[in-house]
């Protein structure tokens, strides 16, 4: 399975240490950010990655290159400035992906679920990750009941930035700017979504206090 990671946004929140330097580069546990993910795809047996890059992009280029240092090879997704969005991002860069379901993971989370443990069930859209609602999220995104997840009904969840979609979700979307999150809310209602809650490490580096703090957690 191929892996899609979202690294093209600036990171408006974390500014100014996203004026020189693209937010999945920022150092954490001694590398940069988004090499974790990587670590952990390669561990998953997912070796092709996708990556779209918009803000700072020849930087992010230059510091990963082809992935070969995390035992990974790199296809770079350029985008205009501003970026897709989430939902056009990965559209843009489905022909990269192939026809098959792929991971996808957002490079300003850190997360400790292994990627290998994910499974996308028969019929199903996309499957999601979901964590319990951060302070800065506390309406959450979504519920989950009995392994589906839910648009309007059940407890609120937050989506934690990864999953494992297909290339079918993306069915009658036209290129340009546009969100993820009205797609899976679709998908959802249409019963086509399933998902698990982690309730383990997680933190959504979106911030220069999380960012800080996850650094101290992991001994930084």
């Amino acid at each position: 399975m191929k892996a899609m990671v979202l690294a093209a946004g600036r990171g408006e929140r974390m500014r100014p240490l996203t004026d020189q330097l693209p937010k999945p580069l920022l150092p954490v546990g001694g590398e940069p950010l988004v090499a974790h993910h990587l670590r952990a795809l390669a561990a998953a047996g997912c070796r092709e990655i996708v990556m779209n890059c918009s803000w700072l992009a020849e930087a992010l280029r230059a510091a990963l290159g082809d992935g070969q240092a995390w035992g990974v090879h790199i296809e770079y997704s350029q985008e205009p400035w501003p970026p897709l969005e989430t939902g056009g991002g990965i559209f843009q860069a489905l022909p990269l992906l192939g026809p098959g379901p792929f991971l996808l993971m957002n490079a300003d989370i850190w997360c400790d679920l292994p990627p290998a443990t994910l499974r996308l069930p028969p019929g199903m859209l996309g499957h999601l990750v979901l964590v319990p609602n951060p302070q800065h999220n506390p309406g959450g995104d979504f519920g989950l009941e009995d392994g589906r997840v839910t648009a309007d009904t059940g407890p609120r969840l937050t989506y934690g930035g990864m999953a494992i979609l297909t290339p079918e979700l993306f069915a009658g979307c036209s290129p340009g700017r546009f969100p993820l999150a009205p797609l899976l809310r679709s998908a959802a209602r249409q019963g086509r979504l399933s998902g698990e809650l982690h309730g383990g490490g997680w933190v959504d580096v979106g911030t220069p206090e999380r960012l800080h703090a996850l650094r101290a957690q992991l001994g930084d």
